[in-house]
């Protein structure tokens, strides 16, 4: 069993990775098509991805408070975790999102959009059977009774007061503004295109 869920980490590592490299090289050596036809719909899409993107760190910062010093101890159910199940998931797609309009196209985010849709459910789902086997009727309930991916604004709730390990806490925070970074890449990059430093190969909508 212990063999079949290595070898289950080791394919998604690798799929990760080829994944990680093909949308590498589009986004270093692709361009805007709309910003050559249409300025206007490319400046609203990157609008659009300073949106995600700030909703996304805030929110991954949200997620980090709640589960630093947490995370393996104890079943966390609260803030975040009580309006659904994997709420730093769907805060890291949707900045994974933000960060393919960036590009300011539309396709790049939609490629993102789908892999993520492809990618995380099973990942999702074996997390959760480790969960239930750690945490028992525990989790059972909490699995039925909060949403796994969407969050419902309406089941919120916090604590007056809640305990965090500063050390952890810190030590996450880039982590969780990692989208931050790479907005400001995809920025540099498309500097680098208009002084010629790198070439434009293709032009995408």
């Amino acid at each position: 069993m212990a063999q079949n869920v290595n070898r289950i980490k080791k394919y998604r590592i690798q799929i990760t990775r080829i994944f990680a490299i093909v949308m590498g090289f589009l986004v270093i050596f692709s361009g805007s098509q709309w910003e050559e036809m249409y300025q206007a719909v490319s400046a609203a899409i990157f609008m659009m991805a300073c949106l995600l993107v700030g909703i996304a760190s805030l929110g991954r910062l949200w997620c980090t408070l709640y589960i630093s010093g947490y995370k393996t101890s104890s079943l966390v159910t609260v803030g975040p975790y009580s309006i659904c199940r994997n709420p730093l998931y769907f805060f890291s797609f949707i900045g994974a999102v933000g960060v393919g309009c960036g590009t300011e196209t539309l396709i790049i985010p939609l490629i993102i959009l789908i892999a993520f849709g492809l990618y995380y459910p099973s990942v999702i789902k074996s997390e959760e059977k480790e969960l239930q086997k750690i945490h028992g009727e525990e989790f059972i309930s909490y699995l039925n009774s909060t949403p796994a991916f969407f969050p419902n604004l309406s089941m919120l709730k916090e604590p007056n007061q809640y305990a965090v390990e500063p050390k952890i806490f810190r030590k996450h925070i880039f982590d969780a503004l990692w989208f931050i970074w790479l907005l400001g890449i995809l920025e540099l990059i498309e500097e680098l295109h208009e002084l010629n430093v790198i070439p434009i190969l293709i032009r995408l909508y």
